[in-house]
């Protein structure tokens, strides 16, 4: 009777620890698989870029030299210049300076009355060609309107010459008129310098 329950004890027990070892076997088997696959996911695994640097107060280099061009070169270029023109002002001779003598003030009057004698000759030039303009119109328009024929037949091509002299004319007015106030630019300029009123007008031509 023992006996008997014995082995019914063995048969129940026996299917239980062969479960209990192969699953142990899985289990030992498996963990291998694991470790392996970790590993690979840890080399396939590609490394990140590196974050770009900020730059602040703490880690600006303080040794390095900053090369500046374009507006800072032109702004001392600027200044270089403004510089040159006040020393020229400084030492302009055609004004009359204290402490100077009579003849050398009689040399800047003298260089003023050439400046302004020079313009009025322009003037005059100016001027004279303005004239012949004038006259040329007047008398090429009044040989034009005597004729009646002449009218009929050439009334376009007149209307082009007259506007050529009026024209020509107009910008030989503007020329002259250009040239007159000039001189009384240049007669108050000689005025400020100190150049006496009978030193600003134009020399007398000799006759």
């Amino acid at each position: 009777m023992k006996r008997t329950t014995f082995v019914l004890l063995a048969g129940i027990l026996m299917p239980g620890l062969l479960t209990s070892l192969s699953s142990a076997q899985t289990t030992t088997v498996q963990e291998p698989s694991l470790g392996s696959y970790a590993r690979a996911v840890k080399k396939d695994k590609k490394p990140q870029p590196a974050a770009a640097k900020k730059w602040d107060n703490d880690n600006l280099p303080k040794d390095d030299t900053i090369s500046v061009v374009g507006n800072g070169a032109t702004a001392s270029a600027d200044a270089s210049a403004g510089e040159a023109q006040a020393t020229a002002g400084s030492t302009d001779k055609s004004a009359v300076q204290p402490g100077q003598s009579q003849e050398q003030r009689q040399v800047i009057y003298d260089q003023w009355q050439q400046r302004i004698s020079a313009q009025q000759a322009q003037v005059d030039l100016l001027q004279r060609e303005l004239d012949v303009n004038q006259r040329e119109y007047r008398v090429r328009a009044a040989a034009f309107y005597a004729d009646a024929g002449d009218r009929l037949r050439n009334s376009a091509a007149w209307d082009k010459e007259d506007a050529d002299y009026k024209q020509k004319i107009a910008e030989k007015q503007k020329a002259l008129d250009d040239a007159k106030q000039k001189i009384t630019d240049m007669q108050e300029e000689a005025r400020k310098s100190g150049v006496p009123s009978s030193s600003r007008e134009p020399a007398q031509a000799e006759q």
